[in-house]
């Protein structure tokens, strides 16, 4: 990707990671592979610092929350986002999120004081 040169500075010192993608690209399957794999695994950041969000268009097959992912994007938390019939849920949902990453960056804080005090 053209924007490749920008992905160390993207990741510098990040907290957590939201992969968006339309599930029904079989594209945006192979696709998010790549980026869970750079942007997560790379960094090192924890399985619970990233959120999948498959996003369905207005009007397109429903079908796709049956949506099977392989290993180790599978153990991801996968959030369906469709802004037509529950924008609520999503909001929900990214609050838990953000959330969880405020909570792990406190536990990291806290840890690193520590460590510095002893």
């Amino acid at each position: 990707s053209r924007f490749e040169t920008c992905w160390p500075a993207l990741m510098k010192d990040s907290d957590g990671v939201i992969i968006i993608f339309n599930p029904e690209l079989p594209s945006h399957l192979k696709e998010i592979e790549m980026w869970y794999s750079f942007f997560v695994q790379q960094q090192p950041l924890l399985g619970s610092q990233c959120l999948l969000v498959a996003h369905h268009k207005p009007g397109s097959a429903g079908d796709t929350e049956n949506l099977s992912l392989a290993y180790p994007l599978n153990k991801l938390k996968l959030i369906h986002s469709n802004l037509e019939e529950d924008p609520e849920d999503v909001r929900m949902e990214f609050f838990k999120y953000f959330r969880s990453i405020i909570t792990i960056i406190n536990e990291n804080r806290e840890r690193e004081e520590m460590s510095i005090i002893s």
